[in-house]
This record gives structure tokens, C-alpha cells and sequence, in this order.
């Protein structure tokens, strides 16, 4: 099947992802971030040259470089495993049971369609089987996944999947509420819109146990 920019342009706006996994190349870490910077650097003049902006303008002159650098070590920096976090995991001592539910975990990804912000939070629970992985670790999880160009629905998943291997069980279940910026500053814009999304593993397949997660995560928790 031919793409062409309409197309491809439909495709972006029905949110369609290809893959459970982050479509990467094989080459995608052969250059040093550096070398990327430095490509992406150029890029960004390109773009900002061809939009018409004055790039001698003591404010914008830096922009190009700002951007590279944002790109390649903070909002992208979930594209290269060598900085996925560790997630060190300890035996169950105290033989807790019951889902540990842990809620409102900021969500900072970008839209793969138009690079646009996802801002909204997680919540994740798991039910230990012997054993469990520090609280920060959970956060940590999910802000690494999020620090690349992102669907929700792969986030989601990706952060469930991350977290059986790390726990060695299926009763993982995560559920993210989140404010798509393609969809509130443009398109449609409709600022007051979220994406609800979820993923549940092993046991939160069960009626009682996901209505369980879902009640803990609606508890109005201040401080």
C-alpha cells in the first residue's frame, strides 16, 4: 500500500499504533548523543530558517541548540536502554498479600504524530508472588517508557510488560488518565478531553480484583 503525506496524516490523527514495541532501527544508537545533538541542532535552524524566524535574534539564536539537547537527553532520552533504570527486587519477608497500588505518577511523554506533549499520570498496582521491587522503581518504570515518541495504548503496555518481567508475575495492571496536546493546542482542540487507557495482567483479568485497583485509585488521597 502507497502512503502519501494525506495518508499518513490520517493515520496520525486515528492514533493508530504499529507495534507494541518502539519502532527503533538497528542503527539507532551508532551515533553518540553529541553527534546527535549536533545533527539535530542543524535540523532545528533548518526548520525555524524555512518558518521565517530571524535566527541573529538574541532570543532565538540559542533555541536550536536547546532544543537538540532537550531532545536527545531529557524528553527522548527513554529511546536508548543503556538508561533504563535498575530495578533491584526483595524478597516478600512480610508476606503482604494484597495489591500494592501505587497512584498518580506523572506522565511526561510525547506524541508520536506530532510531537506534541502527553501530560497526565499513571497509576500501577501489582500482587506480589514472593517478590517486590521498590516504590521509586515504579516511577522510575514508567517515566523511562515515557521519555520517547509515544501512543498511550503502547505506553500502557510497555509499562505492564516491564514490570512482570521485573516482579516475575502476570498480575501486573496499569491505568493511565492523560491530556493529549495534538488534541487540546490543535486539530480539534478540545482542551477539556483526556485518554483513558489500560493494561491488566494475570488476576486484574478478574472482575473483582480490577474493580478493587480502579476503587483504590479513585480515593481522593491528600496531605
Amino acid at each position: 500500500m502507497v502512503h502519501n503525506d494525506d495518508n499518513r496524516d490520517e493515520i496520525g490523527e486515528n492514533h493508530i499504533g504499529t507495534s507494541a514495541q518502539t519502532p527503533l532501527r538497528s542503527d539507532a544508537f551508532e551515533l553518540s548523543d553529541d553527534d546527535k545533538i549536533a545533527a539535530i541542532k542543524k535540523d532545528v535552524e533548518s526548520i525555524l530558517t524555512t518558518l521565517g524566524m530571524d535566527l541573529n535574534d538574541d532570543s532565538i539564536k540559542g533555541t536550536p541548540n536547546r532544543v537538540a539537547k532537550m531532545f536527545v537527553k531529557e524528553i527522548f532520552g527513554g529511546l536508548n536502554p543503556a538508561k533504563k533504570p535498575g530495578s533491584s527486587t526483595f524478597e516478600n519477608k512480610y508476606k503482604y498479600g494484597e495489591m500494592l497500588v501505587e497512584k498518580n505518577i506523572t506522565v511526561y511523554s510525547t506524541c508520536e504524530h506530532h510531537l506534541l506533549p502527553i501530560v497526565g499520570r499513571a497509576h500501577v498496582a501489582y500482587i506480589s508472588n514472593g517478590t517486590v521491587v521498590g516504590l521509586s522503581k515504579m516511577n522510575r518504570i514508567v517515566d523511562y517508557f515515557s521519555k520517547r515518541p509515544q501512543v498511550q495504548e503502547r505506553l500502557t503496555i510497555q509499562i505492564v510488560q516491564e514490570l512482570k518481567k521485573v516482579l516475575n508475575t502476570e498480575d501486573v495492571a496499569c491505568v493511565i488518565d492523560a491530556k493529549h496536546l495534538c488534541v487540546n493546542s490543535r486539530g480539534i482542540r478540545d482542551i477539556e478531553s483526556s485518554t483513558v487507557t489500560s493494561e491488566f495482567g494475570g488476576k486484574f483479568k478478574d472482575e473483582n480484583v480490577r474493580r478493587e485497583f480502579l476503587d483504590y485509585i479513585k480515593l481522593d488521597t491528600q496531605f
